[in-house]
């Protein structure tokens, strides 16, 4: 595969480069760039963090499961090119020397390529941003400390303008490396058996962890009609290849409870390469996207080559491992009906940040007066696929809006799931947790706080 990229202000042209190369092994193996650290190997750490910038602005990325041709026509900014020309550091590097952030200094180049894509953003939100960079001997104070600091200083001239400078992409895409919808509709029938590789946060353990030969592959990265949200008047329409950051900051003012959940949808790193396509298409039963989607009555959009289908989102998950999608079709989009915010999602894991859910819960209760008229109760990590609760809905449909009522459906659950032990959580945890999440739903809309959170400040 052929590709073009700008790497630190320097234009590079690469050919026939494995589509399967990471950008963190190429920096560090053929570019000797080593500053960018290799660490998990799997998006966890942040060590192996870059900034990516093209026409969308600039996001921090873990190079360790970014793919080089996602990166074709964009511009890869390590440790080493964030210093001026004439050997300044970035401010990003001096907060940390003053602060004293760092030790062993193995995480230091990600925590600093993090917070000064961050400053470029102008996000100041700091435990946001570096919670997806790890570090085990400094402590977060005065890593905090000097991301405080580089909020109030310059952004570097040389960085300011990184979006503008991007290379000229010139020829043909080739049919691996489409630049629509229509083109990876027409060569992935041809080749069904070829894998889709949108974000590569699933995709890229199966190369760095399970050493798989992924064989034939297209990236979408460049299909820019299957990207973005458009408001159709009645209903959102979300293309697959949107990235879970950028719905996050879509429905933040819509429904704030499913922002607060993708919030915790893994890292910012993360959040910026991974799709909600993607997050649907590989059917886990813990992926936090589906339910939420479920529990608000969207719509799931297939196409094989120029044939479409729609169906609702929860007829997707057929079993364990299976979902409704014949060879060669894809998941297009998904949209979702504009409604009123009566949406809380909840999601239980051992950590806050960047963790798996044990049970996510979303739970959407419409209600005339005291009167429930329609539940929709979606939930993950209770069952092989994403799941609604449809004996607990009825229980509650048609009842009054009282703590009698949940009650009632709480007890309803053991009906619609018989959850398994693993390593997150026993059946026992998992039952007995979603059932109190009714209730607290029931408690937060009648007024009493329950984020623990603010229940302990």
């Amino acid at each position: 595969m052929d590709i073009t990229f700008l790497l630190n202000g320097e234009s590079v042209s690469l050919h026939d480069i494995s589509p399967t190369t990471t950008v963190l092994d190429w920096l560090r193996e053929r570019r000797g760039l080593t500053g960018t650290k290799e660490a998990c190997r799997e998006g966890d750490c942040g060590a192996c963090t870059v900034m990516i910038s093209d026409e969308a602005g600039n996001r921090a990325l873990n190079g360790c499961i970014l793919f080089m041709p996602q990166v074709h026509g964009k511009h890869i900014t390590t440790v080493e090119g964030l210093a001026e020309a004439d050997g300044t550091l970035h401010p990003a590097q001096t907060a940390m020397i003053d602060h004293h952030g760092s030790q062993c200094g193995f995480c230091t180049p990600g925590f600093v390529v993090s917070m000064a894509t961050a400053q470029l953003n102008g996000n100041d939100d700091h435990d946001t941003q570096l919670a997806g960079n790890l570090c085990r001997c400094t402590g977060y104070a005065p890593i905090i400390r000097a991301a405080e600091e580089l909020a109030q200083a310059p952004v570097p001239p040389h960085l300011a303008s990184l979006p503008q400078n991007l290379p000229v992409v010139e020829g043909a895409a080739a049919p691996t490396h489409p630049e629509s919808g229509d083109a990876l509709a027409e060569w992935y029938a041809a080749n069904p058996d070829a894998t889709l590789i949108a974000g590569a946060t699933d995709v890229g353990l199966w190369v760095t962890k399970q050493f798989r030969d992924l064989g034939s592959v297209a990236f979408l990265n460049r299909c820019s009609d299957l990207s973005g949200i458009k408001d159709e008047g009645d209903h959102w329409h979300i293309g697959a290849t949107t990235t879970i950051t950028d719905l996050e900051q879509h429905f933040a003012p819509h429904f704030p409870s499913l922002a607060a959940m993708l919030r915790r949808y893994g890292s910012v790193q993360v959040r910026n390469a991974a799709t909600i396509g993607g997050n649907i298409a590989n059917g886990s039963p813990i992926g936090d996207g589906a339910p939420a989607l479920i529990a608000m009555n969207a719509t799931l959009h297939l196409r094989h080559g120029n044939t479409r289908r729609s169906m609702p989102l929860e007829d997707f998950f057929i079993t364990y491992g299976k979902q409704d999608r014949a060879k060669g079709e894809f998941v297009e989009a998904v949209s979702v009906p504009k409604q009123p915010d009566t949406l809380r999602c909840y999601k239980l894991s051992k950590r806050f940040d960047q963790d798996i859910s044990a049970v996510c819960a979303c739970l959407n209760i419409t209600r005339d007066g005291d009167n429930i008229t329609q539940a929709r109760l979606a939930y993950g990590g209770m069952a092989g696929t994403p799941k609604r609760a449809s004996q607990t809905e009825a229980v509650l449909t048609g009842q009054s809006f009282s703590e009698e009522t949940f009650r009632a459906a709480m007890q309803a659950l053991a009906e619609d799931f018989q959850p398994l032990d693993d390593m997150r959580a026993s059946a026992e945890y998992r039952l007995k947790s979603a059932q109190n999440l009714l209730l607290r739903y029931y408690l937060e809309a009648t007024g009493t706080q329950t984020d623990l959170h603010l229940v302990m400040s």
